[in-house]
């Protein structure tokens, strides 16, 4: 919402694309922005709506386009006073491509547009309208956020500093909270209702519901040639991801797998925001992005709740932290450590393993002028043989273990508790 109301406010103002994957709800923001910033918000969304579609087949006078609109919808749409919202624009390509004659030709209209498949639909075949608009991010609540929706707002600010004595006096409610979003996610609707009713099972339940809908997606929206490897990549991520070594291996998937043959298929899921690809770098320098090997990656769920649905790893397993959770407890606390960087920190995660795994980090990250490995621990148990091995080796200014332990200085390495994630 800040980030929108900078938007609004800039003197340099361009159309608004909203990323994000399906139900982490761009439609609810945009709208809830709408209503509190400005006097009327005129919504379109081109899912099965043709009516609307045709208004921009004729060409990309954008003055034609907002009194068509105006015309169809009895509505007024003021340059300065209304927000202008175009919605499931991967429906609409010639949307998408408008949104640049919007950026030159009428820059003092307001307009935001966003679109869970949009970069499915990028990739085959919509024109881009590079440097003409503006762009955010909405992932599902961070552990932060999800503090904040469980009214624990002083909670939530005391993450601001992972060292801050307040949040070592309170860390076993940290621990509690941390295991039910290890449970819950951050998925807004399963958020929501949890807050409301405080049932587990009803929580699961629409963990359920939002998975069956990601995988109704493939059906409608893939070529049915490249159908059967896009499930069987998504079925594989919670085994994947519970192995020691996460770096994903096709010949888990079926036998002789090649990467070759599943790029697509993970390229769709990349595009489609429901999954993550964290990249292995060659080289542990700067900048890292430089260093990057596309061939050996790891693959992360966009939601920490919804991949222990798909896990069926039960709801009190979770939260009593008996056998069945410990087993897979490593997996769980990884993924909601991605989840934290990419949506609370704006770092961009790699990681590094040497030739004989005697060293491999969790994950890497570019802060400042240093690169910083990062080790998880999803236990107090704080030996980092791997980390230490990696630190005399090549030397790194700063060494992070994120742990369940509290906040600690070791000169050589730094632990930070697993809920302050957000601060590092």
């Amino acid at each position: 919402m800040d980030k929108m109301l900078s938007w609004k406010e800039s003197r340099h103002r361009k159309p608004l694309l909203l990323w994000g994957a399906r139900q982490v709800g761009k439609t609810w923001i945009m709208k809830e922005f709408g209503r509190l910033h400005y006097e009327n918000t005129v919504y379109i969304s081109f899912y099965n709506n043709s009516r609307m579609r045709r208004i921009f087949d004729d060409d990309y006078d954008v003055h034609r386009i907002i009194s068509a609109i105006e015309i169809n919808l009895h509505v007024t749409i003021h340059p300065d006073r209304s927000l202008l919202i175009f919605d499931e624009v991967q429906s609409a390509p010639r949307v998408v491509e408008a949104l640049k004659y919007f950026c030159e030709d009428a820059p003092t209209y307001h307009v935001m547009a966003a679109g869970s498949l949009l970069g499915v639909a990028l990739h085959e075949g919509i024109s881009f309208p590079v440097g003409k608009v503006d762009e955010l991010h909405l992932y599902p609540l961070s552990f932060r956020e999800y503090l904040v929706a469980q009214g624990e707002e002083r909670l939530a600010a005391a993450l601001n500093d992972y060292s801050n004595r307040e949040i070592r006096d309170h860390s076993e409610r940290y621990k509690e909270l941390l295991k039910e979003y290890y449970a819950i996610g951050g998925m807004p609707e399963v958020v929501s209702r949890f807050v409301e009713d405080r049932d587990f099972s009803e929580a699961r339940d629409i963990q359920l519901s939002i998975v069956n809908q990601y995988e109704g997606d493939f059906g409608k929206h893939v070529k049915e040639t490249e159908l059967p490897r896009i499930r069987m990549v998504w079925n594989a991520l919670p085994a994947q991801l519970a192995k020691e070594n996460k770096k994903f291996f096709f010949g888990q998937i079926r036998k002789g797998a090649r990467h070759k043959e599943f790029e697509t298929a993970i390229q769709w899921l990349v595009d489609a925001g429901i999954v993550y690809r964290v990249n292995k770098v060659t080289k542990p320098a700067m900048p890292l992005k430089s260093y990057t090997d596309f061939s050996a990656f790891k693959l992360f769920m966009v939601d920490v709740g919804l991949l222990g649905a798909m896990s069926e790893l039960d709801m009190e397993s979770v939260l009593t932290g008996n056998d069945v959770f410990t087993e897979f407890k490593g997996a769980l606390s990884e993924q909601y450590v991605h989840q934290q960087l990419i949506s609370d920190t704006g770092y961009t995660p790699y990681y590094y393993s040497g030739d004989k795994s005697t060293y491999e980090t969790d994950f890497m990250i570019q802060k400042g002028k240093n690169v910083v490995p990062l080790e998880v621990k999803s236990e107090v148990s704080l030996k980092s043989k791997s980390l230490r091995v990696f630190c005399e080796k090549f030397k790194p200014e700063k060494a992070i273990r994120i742990s369940s332990a509290d906040y600690m200085d070791q000169g050589w390495m730094m632990n930070v508790p697993l809920w302050a994630v957000s601060s590092i």
